[in-house]
């Protein structure tokens, strides 16, 4: 009979050994993949930034001329001040409204799983359709008013920060309600036997424990909101057209909108909408890491 740790020296002896020393020839197809997919295309991107070009193999290096063109041009700038308005706007009302819809639905609630999977069902929906659904949703409810959603700069901004959070809401959702249901019975047990408030506990207590949700929801909310083009493409195409600095640009349109427009006005500016994606990475990259170290140093440490 086989003594208990057989199996545990056959494991780390004749198993272990020859994954360490052959894993590499595993990991070489997915390796292979991510550098083919995305490391290699995203060098290329920088590189075409500097050129200009039809397609990537006519490229002809201009040097720093695409960027100059970017930072002179109105369309960019207004497009920015609108994305990050409207990241603001979106962040703190998703979140807001998604954490007080999951502290409700995690009070011992009846029909709270149902609640959940109701919430969360927008989400499943693809943007271009949501766009051009709450499209005819908001034309039908303004006709009333002898107007229409993109005759109005206001209009479009605010019909967007509704179908993106009516969307994104759920499922910022699930991931409170995972952060709750983790906090320690124990504490809210204690806090309850102090004499703490339904507030003080609230605040005190429950918000600085789920603090790893909230910084994975803020992430989530402020990339997304800076990367969204399929709902304002579908919702408005960033019309109206306003006139700013003396030329003429779209008033809801937002970044990654702006970079689509740019690429399609005509060849010679391919490689100007290149460099504005490379500027618009940069800028979401920034962000998101200012973001999670801000946030992250308020997680409490379990």
């Amino acid at each position: 009979m086989s003594k208990k740790n057989d199996g545990a020296g056959l494991n780390s002896r004749l198993v272990r050994k020859p994954m360490q020393k052959w894993g590499w020839l595993f990991l070489l197809p997915t390796f292979a993949a991510f550098i083919i997919g995305f490391i290699w295309p995203f060098v290329q991107g920088i590189y075409l930034s500097f050129c200009e070009f039809h397609v990537a193999s006519d490229a002809e290096f201009i040097g720093l001329g695409n960027y100059v063109k970017v930072f002179s041009d109105v369309g960019f700038m207004n497009a920015f001040k609108n994305t990050a308005l409207f990241a603001v706007v979106s962040i703190i009302l998703i979140n807001v409204v998604a954490f007080m819809i999951a502290y409700a639905l995690t009070q011992k609630m009846r029909g709270s799983n149902l609640f959940r999977t109701v919430f969360f069902m927008p989400n499943l929906i693809g943007g271009v359709v949501l766009g051009y659904i709450w499209s005819l949703i908001f034309d039908g409810i303004l006709a009333n008013y002898s107007t229409y959603l993109t005759a109005n700069a206001s209009y479009g901004f605010w019909g967007l920060v509704i179908l993106v959070a009516w969307q994104q809401i759920g499922y910022m959702m699930i991931i409170y309600i995972a952060g709750l249901q983790s906090v320690s019975e124990d504490m809210l047990e204690a806090a309850k036997i102090d004499g703490a408030s339904g507030a003080q506990t609230l605040f005190k207590v429950i918000i600085p424990n789920v603090m790893p949700s909230i910084t994975i929801c803020t992430f989530l909310t402020l990339t997304n909101s800076f990367k969204l083009f399929d709902q304002n493409l579908a919702l408005t195409g960033g019309l109206p057209s306003i006139i700013e600095n003396g030329t003429k640009v779209n008033a809801t349109e937002l970044l990654a909108l702006n970079i689509y427009s740019t690429y399609n006005i005509k060849w010679t500016y391919h490689g100007v909408a290149q460099a504005k994606a490379v500027i618009f990475f940069l800028l979401v990259a920034v962000l998101a890491i200012a973001q999670q170290t801000l946030t992250g140093r308020k997680e409490v440490q379990q």
